[in-house]
């Protein structure tokens, strides 16, 4: 079971006020319009925070994945786009502290751990979203340097990174062809097109193309076709990251809806006197609990390195992600009419929400993840029902009309 220590409780209380008092009223103003608030960036830098993606001796900080999502969901509880700036550093982190050199972890990791450099993870191409195993974009070996080509899409931070984690085929078909490397943001033949987006306002998504771009075998991660498990690996680890993300949109959504519904009154009493509207809320209350529960769960499975950590990493992802949609959504009803202005946040949330239903493996991926994971557990432990069903001396369930006449 999780729970937090006295120290991630006041670990978590410290970057709850550091979100309510820096990090919102900065967030506040910022639009689908305006660039990339590296004020707020930096604000986490210097705070210390982006170094708990990290370990210390890599100049970030020793920290656990509970205290980590417990960080993520309190900058999402007052801004999405906040929350994807820490998310980013450990998905951007994550391939190089798994499968990296001792050398290139000390090379790559210190800049992003002082936010220094801003990172990207590229693996979605324009024909290649939930199938990462079927990318076609190329890395071909000249001697000592590998030449990338290809154009990846749907990529956090691209324009702005200083190092790209870019996964590439340089073999067969298929997962085992698939290889991954640290390319440098700055590379000659690297250009970058920007895609806008529904939700969080202010976060750069770009499609980077490759042309002939020179990365040297150095900056090859792990073996050559260790890529697709090196992805695995990572989103095992970053899903409780992304389900953190929706646990904090989905309470902070109902924080706005609670505060706008004892305001405002209607039919002569406030809102939250209404039945209707105390039932709503404290249904959302009850879901953003148990996908926290869930969330931190996950979480404590990374940590703890437990072999359920791939089942329970999807589940947390699924049902918080889901969770959140529907408490954003329903937050602007309760908002009504000014709900659906964007004088309030609901409706910047609730736009929020969507993506965290979609990337990092769309929800119907984690079921077919929970799923597979489920058939291996159940091989695993032997079918209980079944072999009771085999000492009756039968080789098949009984029918629902057998059923019926032993009843």
């Amino acid at each position: 079971m999780w729970r937090l220590t006295d120290e991630q409780r006041e670990l978590r209380d410290s970057i709850r006020s550091f979100a309510q008092e820096v990090v919102r009223p900065k967030m506040l103003d910022v639009d689908s319009s305006s660039p990339y608030p590296m004020d707020v960036h930096e604000a986490l830098a210097e705070e210390g925070l982006l170094k708990l993606a990290i370990p210390a001796a890599y100049g970030g900080r020793d920290s656990t994945n509970v205290a980590y999502c417990s960080f993520i969901e309190e900058l999402a509880r007052v801004s999405g786009t906040a929350s994807l700036m820490g998310a980013y550093v450990k998905l951007t982190s994550l391939p190089i502290i798994l499968a990296g050199s001792e050398e290139q972890k000390q090379r790559f990791l210190p800049g992003l751990a002082s936010g220094e450099h801003l990172g990207s993870y590229a693996i979605t191409e324009p024909g290649v979203g939930s199938d990462p195993a079927a990318l076609r974009m190329s890395a071909e070996r000249r001697g000592d340097t590998w030449v990338l080509n290809g154009t990846k899409r749907f990529i956090g931070n691209a324009g702005l990174s200083q190092l790209y984690v870019v996964f590439a085929r340089t073999g067969e078909d298929g997962a085992g062809g698939v290889s991954a490397f640290v390319v440098d943001g700055q590379s000659d033949g690297l250009s970058v097109e920007e895609l806008p987006t529904m939700g969080m306002p202010g976060w750069r998504l770009g499609a980077p193309t490759f042309t002939d771009v020179e990365v040297p075998h150095a900056n090859l991660l792990g073996e050559e076709g260790d890529g697709f498990k090196i992805a695995m690996g990572a989103f095992d680890t970053s899903r409780p990251t992304v389900a953190s993300q929706a646990v904090g949109l989905g309470q902070g959504a109902i924080d706005l809806a609670l505060d706008y519904a004892r305001r405002r009154e209607t039919f002569g009493e406030p809102l939250i006197e209404h039945q209707g509207v105390q039932f709503k809320l404290a249904g959302l209350e009850a879901k953003v609990a148990a996908a926290r529960s869930l969330t931190y769960q996950a979480a404590t499975c990374v940590d703890e390195q437990d072999p359920r950590t791939t089942k329970l990493a999807a589940a947390a992802k699924l049902f918080a992600s889901d969770t959140a949609m529907e408490a954003t959504t329903e937050a602007v009803q309760v908002l009504g009419g000014n709900g659906y202005l964007k004088e309030f946040p609901a409706e910047r949330m609730m736009r929020d929400a969507k993506v965290l239903q979609i990337y990092e493996g769309a929800n119907e991926i984690q079921m077919l993840v929970i799923a597979r994971q489920m058939v291996e557990e159940a091989e695993a432990r032997g079918v209980i029902w079944t072999e009771a069903v085999e000492a009756e001396g039968r080789t098949e369930p009984a029918g629902a009309d057998q059923v019926g006449a032993r009843a």
